[in-house]
């Protein structure tokens, strides 16, 4: 295993020294400090062993030593997003943007700046247009203590770019639809980064889908900055075919009085973990972080969450579900640390799972970490299979067994589902949920390209 582990962090070593001047061109010497700073530290630690207790449940390694080819440099495909794709949430009014492959797409306008001042665009042409705003905050929570962020932080070209100032707020939410599109079986690396100022307001919808038959692996990094009196909120929808891999990291960091949502669905993805890290770093934060996937086949569903209370008057809520069909499976991890200082703190935190099947699994395995002594923490995690008793009830009401079956499962999800403010999103997540419970909802379901 030593000599395979080896093997693994060698061919990301020799990839980046024989492309660093390609991945450096042009860039602003913190960016340049930062990448090799991450392979450096990429290096002396090497991909996480199958013992890692942050990856027990999910080994990652042999899919980034599995052949991809590295998307280094943008591919030169053009498209028409109104002809050949139809977004999952059609009647949702928004700030429509693109990465394809993990590269801003409107090459044309790389960096678009509205009227209340909010700017929004390719992280790269940020870097360069706004160096210093950049510098404050990248790498600042999603630091290289982790190897799949070095990876990240030493390849990843491009991504999206959000600066909210003072005070601003956004007209309609922003959705950021990732695609991935390749003949050839691909890795892409997308970093972004959203810098929210005092008092401002921004929701953020995220769409990943794949458009053709390879394999892919994502491995993002998503950083948030959230500043005093701020709000955010955060959807994210995970719809990819089953030859997809999703590492997804997402750090958030809050200030005084400001406020988080955060939430993912995962539709389908042959396998995807999740990182979720909260900071709450400001007296009166909040934050909400909510999870659902719906599993079957052999697919993997992996989420880890950690939330830091490190100020007083803090409150926190988790609720993460999950169904599970066939032989797939399923982890969640949810750990709260609650800081020597932070008194006052309500944090609670709730997973619980379906299982349609003997041969599905799911292990779960809430924590608390509490070192201050007047908090009220609590934390619970529940794997079962449908109430029986359920099923006879509605079955003795002449509903046939199958939809009685989907009425139980529908009703479990609902809890989640419930908490989406944004009313359009609400009602198509509700009809994408019951399509992919009744088997109706395929990887491109809203795709006309009709991929075989």
């Amino acid at each position: 295993m030593a000599m395979e582990t080896n093997q693994s962090t060698q061919l990301f070593s020799s990839l980046y020294e024989a492309n660093r001047d390609k991945l450096i061109a042009g860039s602003p010497d913190f960016y340049t400090k930062l990448r090799d700073e991450a392979i450096q530290y990429f290096n002396n630690s090497g991909f996480p062993a199958k013992k890692d207790e942050k990856y027990k449940y999910t080994f990652l390694e042999p899919l980034f030593n599995n052949g991809y080819k590295k998307n280094l440099s943008p591919n030169p495909i053009s498209f028409d997003i109104s002809e050949i794709f139809k977004c999952d949430v059609p009647s949702l009014d928004t700030h429509i943007i693109i990465l394809l492959n993990g590269y801003y797409y409107n090459w044309r306008v790389p960096i678009t700046t509205l009227p209340n001042g909010v700017i929004y665009g390719s992280l790269a042409a940020a870097i360069k247009q706004y160096p210093e705003l950049v510098e404050k905050h990248l790498a600042k929570q999603a630091s290289v203590a982790d190897s799949y962020l070095a990876i990240n932080m030493a390849f990843s070209n491009d991504g999206f770019f959000l600066y909210a100032p003072k005070g601003s707020k956004m007209d309609r939410p922003i959705q950021l639809i990732n695609v991935l599109l390749s003949e050839e079986e691909l890795m892409v690396q997308p970093r972004n980064l959203f810098i929210l100022e005092e008092g401002s307001d921004v929701n953020i919808v995220v769409c990943d889908h794949t458009l053709s038959e390879p394999k892919f692996l994502t491995n993002s990094v998503t950083e948030v900055e959230v500043g005093e009196n701020a709000r955010f909120d955060y959807f994210k929808v995970q719809n990819e075919h089953n030859a997809s891999t999703q590492v997804s990291h997402t750090f958030i960091h809050q200030q005084a009085n400001s406020n988080v949502r955060s939430m993912v669905v995962t539709l389908h993805g042959g396998l995807v973990r999740n990182n979720l890290n909260i900071k709450l770093d400001g007296e009166g934060a909040e934050c909400y972080a909510y999870g659902m996937f719906i599993s079957d086949k052999t697919q993997h569903i992996d989420n880890y969450v950690f939330i830091d209370h490190a100020k007083p008057h803090c409150n926190s809520n988790q609720l993460y579900k999950g169904i599970l069909d066939d032989q797939s499976s399923g982890a969640f991890t949810g750990r709260i640390l609650v800081d020597r200082d932070s008194q006052k703190t309500l944090a609670y935190q709730k997973n619980s799972s379906l299982l349609l099947t003997n041969d599905a699994k799911m292990a779960g395995k809430p924590q608390l970490e509490i070192y201050a002594d007047d908090v009220k923490c609590s934390h619970g995690a529940t794997v079962g299979q449908i109430d029986e008793e359920a099923l006879f009830y509605l079955r003795s009401r002449g509903i046939s067994e199958r939809e009685a079956r989907l009425m139980l499962m529908y009703a479990f999800a609902h809890e989640v589902l419930h908490e989406i403010k944004i009313d359009p999103l609400k009602i198509r997540m509700n009809e994408l949920i019951e399509k992919r419970l009744r088997g109706e909802l395929s990887r491109c379901n809203n795709c006309a390209m009709n991929c075989r």
